[in-house]
């Protein structure tokens, strides 16, 4: 008895905890950075945030639409600007998404559409988007594409076709 209710609490915190994290799981393995694409003189000049890779991402995928802004008064992970964790965060929505996917979710949620998460450098990136996969892998209602780019995660929604959440990952692969 105390071993299925260990489980049943287990599970619902963690149920709990990827509420906080904007919802969702994983479904992809996070796509290899590419050296070449952050030696980018744009990237020089200008840092990369949240904002700035979303504004680079939705003029290849222009069905997104900018949702809000994460900062330390309204993250409800309160992992912005923690050690190890994202510097800067973005959720955004996709029109390709109906609303009776989507009922009961809140503005933010990855399920509408999704967020990107900028990290202070790549091993941060990839450590964020495995533990993502590892938290939710064996709860399906929770999934979620979810590519790494640099030290970029690019958070997607289940309710995309695998297609169209691949736009997203050639879209990240432009970033600095």
């Amino acid at each position: 008895m105390h071993h299925t209710r260990a489980t049943v609490l287990s599970a619902a915190a963690a149920v709990l905890l990827l509420a906080g994290c904007g919802s969702s799981a994983s479904t992809s393995t996070p796509a290899a950075s590419s050296p070449a694409a952050a030696q980018s003189s744009t990237a020089a000049s200008t840092p990369l945030t949240a904002t700035t890779a979303f504004t680079g991402i939705a003029k290849t995928v222009t069905t997104a639409r900018l949702t809000g802004t994460v900062t330390a008064a309204n993250d409800s992970n309160h992992l912005l600007g923690r050690p190890n964790q994202y510097t800067s965060k973005i959720t955004f929505a996709d029109s390709r998404i109906t609303k009776a996917d989507t009922s009961g979710f809140s503005k933010g949620d990855v399920e509408l559409g999704g967020a990107i998460e900028v990290f202070s450098d790549p091993a941060d990136a990839t450590a964020r988007a495995k533990y993502i996969q590892a938290v939710t892998k064996s709860m399906p209602a929770l999934t979620e594409y979810d590519y790494v780019h640099g030290s970029t995660v690019v958070r997607v929604s289940r309710f995309l076709t695998p297609k169209q959440a691949g736009e997203y990952e050639t879209a990240a692969g432009k970033l600095p």
